[in-house]
């Protein structure tokens, strides 16, 4: 691998553009013989394609005989939204270049069979002799990065993306630059199945995978059950509930003065962010049975009572 560093993004749009040229031209694409080419998106490799268009315009380089393919476009948003990457490479690349239409690849976001298009895509690259050269681009480094000879007659698979993939290694760099730094022992990170997850390093340190991480107060799982956030809850709420025993559970204060602190106190612990819960009946129960013993407790009553009325000293 060859790292090249230099001082500006200037001066990487250049250097990057440079090397298409070059690369194109030592091809020496012609009718029987295209040069595929792959690109990025984004606020990177815009200094690139302003620099490419400009060797164009001065005749040094020609786009005719180049097949260029997209690494990705957003589901579900018209090719003519300024957010789409149709829109974005179309306005900043191909309509002041001499490429024939034709030879553009881009994934369509509003097909019927998504699976079947990435499908067809994939056919695209193999047929076309697959990648010479893939231009990718880091929005956070400033860096433009080549894959040579990528693809070239091999299967290339492309998957539909479901999750953010969190670039540990750029948010580094990023926060870095004011001052901040990434701790290596308590960073850790989740994927959504063990089977996607993959080893992040940063700084030569393999990150721990967790299965499960507290956010804003709740318990995120990698399953995406609710079980450790149930019991977090009913744990959360008891404590609340021991703090105020002294005067739930005195039969010297009247069941409205109980009430009040009950859904003060106690019942927003147990209920926090159950607005946005998948819940199950069994899981449901469970928080019943925490709050009916509560309950009880503050009205002195227990099992052998036997009551079969509510009880009227929390109305819900």
């Amino acid at each position: 691998m060859r790292l090249v560093i230099l001082e500006s993004s200037e001066e990487v749009a250049e250097w990057a553009a440079k090397y298409v040229l070059k690369r194109i031209n030592d091809f020496k694409p012609g009718p029987d013989r295209f040069f595929v080419l792959g690109l990025p998106t984004g606020g990177t490799p815009l200094g690139m394609y302003k620099k490419l268009i400009e060797y164009h315009k001065k005749g040094i380089l020609s786009f005719k005989y180049v097949k260029t393919f997209n690494m990705d476009e957003y589901v579900g948003l018209p090719r003519d939204h300024p957010e789409s990457y149709h829109y974005y490479m179309w306005n900043n690349l191909f309509k002041h270049i001499d490429i024939d239409p034709k030879n553009v690849h881009i994934l369509d976001g509003n097909a019927k069979d998504l699976e079947k298009e990435c499908e067809q895509f994939e056919k695209n690259i193999l047929e076309s002799g697959g990648v010479e050269l893939f231009v990718g681009g880091k929005t956070l480094m400033n860096f433009i990065y080549f894959f040579k000879d990528m693809f070239k007659g091999q299967v290339v698979k492309l998957r539909l993306i479901t999750h953010v993939i969190v670039q540990i290694f750029s948010l580094a760099l990023y926060f870095g630059r004011s001052g901040m730094r990434i701790s290596r022992t308590k960073t850790e990170y989740m994927s959504k199945s063990e089977e996607e997850s993959a080893a992040i390093e940063l700084e030569g340190e393999i990150l721990t995978s967790i299965r499960k991480f507290k956010y804003l107060g709740s318990i995120v799982e990698r399953e995406g059950g609710l079980d450790e956030e149930i019991q977090h809850r009913i744990t959360c709420g008891w404590m609340n509930w021991r703090k105020l025993s002294g005067v739930l559970c005195d039969r010297k204060v009247s069941c409205e003065i109980k009430g009040k602190l009950y859904k003060t106190v106690v019942r927003p612990a147990l209920l926090y962010s159950s607005e946005t819960w998948p819940i199950t009946k069994a899981q449901e129960r469970k928080m019943e049975v925490a709050e009916m013993r509560m309950l009880r407790q503050m009205n002195g009553v227990t099992r052998k009572d036997r009551l079969t009325t509510v009880l009227k000293c929390v109305q819900p």
